[in-house]
């Protein structure tokens, strides 16, 4: 009963939104139907799962992103508040270049994961700057989508092809990119025509203790994120961008949560993996460039 009622509050929420869907079949407009599925008008269906989110992926997609991974990742965020400081810059931005000119801000979150980077950014542009938000997180895998509709409800959570999204154009306030892939094309299909996309990747500093501790060539240990910030200039107007960079003293626990949540340990080997998990405490860089683009 207490699934059923999950469903049935995340379709109930959902309908209050439904204009911004679009079937990513046959493009055409969609509404909630009986507390259940979304249908669009030409009745292609898709059902809500017992968790509340929305597979509108045709057939399942392995992704080397797991249940482990996602759950390692939330509690790193928000046991171990190692984003905070990132939140709170996104959320900063977002009331400065938004706030002032809507009442209801509309956020979608794109290879949102499991979810935790949209629900603080949420809630912290609404009790920092009293603006009612609506999060929407897309992500291709359902592990993450599954974790994100289990842990926070009051958002849009949906298994989703970030090329081939479920909304009509031109329908959210800010896009946010936190670490993830982009698609330029859809997010200007998808921003409204004074949004604004929020990119963040990784600086040459970012998890360097971790990089340098795994790793001994130096390309192992450093990258560029040049290419990256080239092709956001290519297909956005670039309004602002800053760095920023902090570092944290991790324990043992907070170390395991790290270890577990970076992909930075699938090429390295098992045993510089487990000497950095036998470290009772590490210092960690947290090393970040935050683009803030417009639409050109």
């Amino acid at each position: 009963m207490l699934q059923e009622s999950k469903r049935i509050k995340s379709a109930n929420y959902v309908s209050n939104y439904e204009a911004i869907f679009a079937c990513p079949i046959c493009h055409s407009t969609m509404k909630v139907i009986q507390s259940k599925s979304l249908i669009c008008s030409k009745h292609h269906t898709f059902d809500f799962a017992k968790q509340g989110y929305i597979n509108f992926t045709s057939h399942s997609i392995k992704t080397k992103y797991g249940k482990e991974l996602f759950e390692a990742r939330r509690k790193l965020i928000t046991e171990g508040s190692f984003y905070k400081p990132l939140s709170h810059a996104i959320a900063k931005v977002i009331n400065e270049h938004v706030g002032e000119k809507k009442e209801t801000i509309t956020i979608l979150d794109t290879g949102c994961g499991e979810g935790s980077h949209l629900s603080t950014i949420c809630d912290t542009v609404s009790s920092d700057f009293f603006k009612s938000v609506v999060g929407v997180g897309i992500d291709l895998s359902k592990e993450g989508i599954l974790s994100a509709s289990k842990n926070y409800s009051d958002k849009i959570w949906a298994v989703a092809d970030l090329a081939n999204t479920p909304y009509k154009d031109k329908q959210f306030d800010v896009i946010l990119n936190i670490l993830s892939p982009s698609n330029y094309v859809e997010f200007n299909r998808l921003l409204k025509s004074d949004g604004l996309l929020i990119k963040i990747v990784p600086q040459n500093g970012y998890l360097k203790e971790l990089r340098e501790y795994l790793f001994h060539k130096p390309e192992k240990q450093s990258y560029s994120n040049a290419e990256t910030v080239e092709r956001f200039n290519e297909n956005f107007q670039l309004a602002d961008s800053f760095r920023l960079s902090y570092t944290l003293n991790l324990n043992k626990s907070l170390i395991q949560l790290l270890v577990q949540m970076t992909p930075l340990t699938w090429t390295a080997t098992e045993q510089r993996v487990k000497s950095f998990l036998n470290k009772d405490s590490a210092q960690i860089t947290v090393d970040l460039e935050i683009l803030i683009g417009k639409r050109q």
